[in-house]
């Protein structure tokens, strides 16, 4: 762990480039930050997208995640509205995993394979 000193040191402001980014230092309209952490969610990915149904931490109520998709942060959007829009359903896009509210797994798997992902589902 980095000492008080180290991490209060870093540079925050530039009278040259303005307001500065913790994470990679350049200016935060040049912050490349985002587009590092989407690739390196795409590279640490299997191929293989994976519908499960889970209920825990939502007090019972069950929703379905597919996650593992290999698309970048934009087409994952389209591609969550049009899941969400295909199931009649609301839902959420939260760190490249895409939930479902409801059992929808077997009409998003279908969806899925028609869209050319290879897709199991995991789970009970």
């Amino acid at each position: 762990m980095a000492s008080l000193k180290d991490q209060l040191s870093g540079l925050v402001y530039s009278t040259e480039k303005g307001q500065l980014c913790p994470g990679c230092g350049e200016a935060v309209d040049a912050c490349v930050c985002d587009e590092l952490s989407d690739q390196q969610r795409l590279d640490s990915l299997d191929g293989v997208v994976r519908i499960r149904r889970e209920t825990s931490g939502r007090k019972g109520k069950g929703v379905t995640t597919i996650s593992g998709i290999p698309l970048p942060e934009k087409e994952l959007k389209v591609l969550a509205k049009k899941l969400k829009k295909t199931c009649g359903t609301g839902g959420a896009l939260k760190e490249g995993i895409v939930e479902i509210q409801g059992d929808h797994r077997e009409k998003l798997k279908a969806v899925l394979e028609k869209e050319g992902f290879t897709v199991k589902l995991a789970g009970g």
